[in-house]
C-alpha cells in the first residue's frame, strides 16, 4: 500500500472540490470548495459506508481526540511542577518540548509502519501503549521519570492521527472522503480543549498526577474499544475485509524509495519554503501557546484551572473557523485567510501579554484560536500539494517540522522567559505570526500571479 495514504487526507477542516483526484496536482490549489449544486448532490446520493465502518471511525475520532489531550494537558500544570520538583520553569517545560520532539519524529516511521502491519492494528496498539506510558507519569517521583513517561507516550501518540486519517482514506469512497475526515479533525481540535482545560483543573483540584490517572483513563477505554473492532475486522470475510479498505492509489511498487522521496521534496524551493514556515509556526504558534496558562497563572494570579479554562476557549476559536470556513474561504482566498489570520493571532497576543485584568483574555483567546486555525488550514492545504506525486511523504514531513518547530518554541520561550519576562514572551510569539502570515500572504499572491501568466 502506498506510503501516500498513510497521511492522506490531513487536512480535516478543510474541504476539497471532489472533482479533483486525490493523486493528481491540484490545478489552482484553492478549488477545494465545492459549488452548493454539487455538494448537495453528493449529500443527497445514499451513502455507502456501512454502519461498522462509521463505527470504527468513530473510534478512530476518539483515538485522534486522545492523542491532543495528551500532547496539550501538560500546558497548564507547568507551573505546579516546578514546584513539586524544585526545577526551573525551563526545566518543567521539558514535558512539553520532548514531547514533541519525539512525536515530530516518530511521524516519519509510522507511515510505512501502518503500511506493513496494518494502520488500524497499529492504531490500537498505540493507544495501549500510551496507557502504559500514562501509568509511568502517574507514579513519577522525579522529573527524569515523568520525561521518560512522555517520551513513551508520545511514541504511541505520535501514531494515532495520520495513521486513523490514512484508514479513512483507505475504507471511505471518494466523494465522502472529507465529510468523515472532518469528524476526525473535530475529535482533534477538541482535543485541544479538553487537554488545555483538564490539566488546569485536574492539577488544581486534586494534584497533577489525577491528570496523567486520567490518561490512563481515557487510552485504556479508547484502545479497549479499539481492539473489540480490531477483532471484528479480522473476523470478516477476506472479501469485506477487502472493501472495507480497499485500495485508492497506484502500487507501492511504482514509488520511489522513501528516502529518495524526501529528497527530491526538499530539493524543491516551493516545499522548502513550506517546511521553513512549518518550523517558525511550531515554534511561534504551538510553542508559545504552551506558555499562555503559565504567564496568565504568574502575570494575573489566577488558578490553573481558571488560566487553562480561558487558554482552552483558543480550540473553541478553532472549532468557530471550522463552521465559518465554507463562507471566508471563497471570499478571502488563500492569501487572505494567511493575513488576517496571522494579524488576529498577533493582536491577540498583545491583549494576552499585557492585559491588567483577565476579561479580555476570554475573547482574545478564542479570537486568537479562530486566527491561528486560519492560518493553520492553508498551510496543510499547501503541504498537500507541495509534492503530489509523493504526497503521503510530503505532509509526514510537514507534520515533523511542525512539531519539531513546537519543541523548539517551548525551549527558547521558556529560556527567555527568565530573561524579558512572560509578557515580552507572549507578545513575540504574537508578533513573529502576523509577519509570517504577512509574508506568507504575499509568496502565495505572488506564485498566483506567476500561475496565472504561465496559463496566457
Amino acid at each position: 500500500m502506498p506510503l501516500a495514504h498513510t497521511v492522506r487526507g490531513c487536512l480535516p477542516t478543510i474541504r476539497y472540490s471532489v472533482g479533483v483526484s486525490p493523486a493528481a496536482p491540484d490545478p489552482g490549489l484553492f478549488t477545494f470548495m465545492t459549488s452548493a449544486a454539487a455538494h448537495s448532490a453528493i449529500r443527497a446520493s445514499s451513502s455507502s459506508i456501512s454502519p461498522a465502518t462509521r463505527r470504527s471511525i468513530l473510534l478512530l475520532s476518539c483515538a485522534t481526540f486522545a492523542s491532543m489531550v495528551a500532547q496539550r494537558i501538560c500546558d497548564a500544570m507547568l507551573p505546579e511542577l516546578s514546584r513539586v520538583f524544585s526545577v526551573s520553569l525551563a526545566q518543567a517545560a521539558q514535558v512539553v518540548s520532548l514531547f514533541a520532539i519525539t512525536y515530530g519524529i516518530s511521524q516519519l516511521f509510522y507511515g510505512p509502519l501502518g503500511d506493513r502491519l496494518g494502520k488500524f492494528r497499529i492504531v490500537t496498539f498505540a493507544a495501549l501503549g500510551c496507557s502504559v506510558g500514562s501509568l509511568v507519569a502517574v507514579f513519577a517521583n522525579s522529573l527524569d521519570v515523568l520525561l521518560l513517561a512522555r517520551i513513551l507516550m508520545a511514541l504511541g501518540a505520535a501514531a494515532l492521527i495520520p495513521l486513523a486519517m490514512a484508514w479513512i482514506g483507505d475504507a471511505v469512497p471518494p466523494h465522502e472522503l472529507q465529510e468523515m475526515l472532518t469528524r476526525t479533525g473535530l475529535g482533534s481540535t477538541l482535543g485541544i480543549v479538553c487537554g488545555q482545560l483538564l490539566g488546569g483543573l485536574l492539577t488544581d483540584a486534586l494534584g497533577w498526577r489525577w491528570a496523567f490517572a486520567f490518561l490512563v483513563l481515557l487510552f485504556g477505554t479508547v484502545g479497549s474499544l479499539l481492539w473489540r473492532d480490531l477483532r471484528r475486522q479480522q473476523a470478516l470475510p477476506q472479501a469485506e475485509t477487502e472493501a472495507e479498505a480497499a485500495p485508492t492509489t497506484e502500487s507501492s511498487a511504482a514509488r520511489p524509495h522513501f528516502l529518495k522521496q524526501t529528497l527530491l521534496i526538499i530539493s524543491r524551493p516551493w516545499p522548502r519554503t513550506i517546511l521553513l514556515l512549518a518550523v517558525i509556526e511550531g515554534a511561534m504558534g504551538f510553542g508559545v501557546l504552551a506558555m499562555w496558562a503559565s504567564h496568565l497563572h504568574h502575570a494575573l494570579g489566577l488558578s490553573l484551572s481558571a488560566a487553562g479554562a480561558i487558554v482552552a476557549l483558543f480550540g473553541l476559536g478553532g472549532v468557530g473557523y471550522m463552521a465559518a470556513g465554507r463562507a471566508l474561504i471563497p471570499r478571502l482566498g488563500q492569501h487572505g485567510l494567511v493575513l488576517l489570520g496571522g494579524g488576529l493571532l498577533g493582536i491577540s497576543a498583545l491583549v494576552i501579554a499585557y492585559i491588567p485584568h483577565w476579561g479580555p483574555a476570554i475573547p482574545a483567546s478564542l479570537v486568537g484560536g479562530f486566527g491561528f486555525f486560519m492560518f493553520h488550514n492553508v498551510m496543510q492545504a499547501n503541504a498537500t500539494q507541495m509534492a503530489p506525486e509523493a504526497r503521503g511523504t510530503a505532509v509526514s514531513l510537514f507534520a515533523s517540522f511542525l512539531f519539531l518547530g513546537q519543541s523548539l518554541g517551548v525551549v527558547l520561550a521558556a529560556a527567555l522567559i527568565g530573561r524579558i519576562g512572560s509578557s515580552a514572551v507572549v507578545a513575540l510569539g504574537g508578533g513573529v505570526m502576523a509577519v509570517e502570515g504577512a509574508y506568507f500572504g504575499w509568496v502565495l499572491r505572488r506564485r498566483d500571479v506567476q500561475r496565472k501568466l504561465e496559463l496566457v
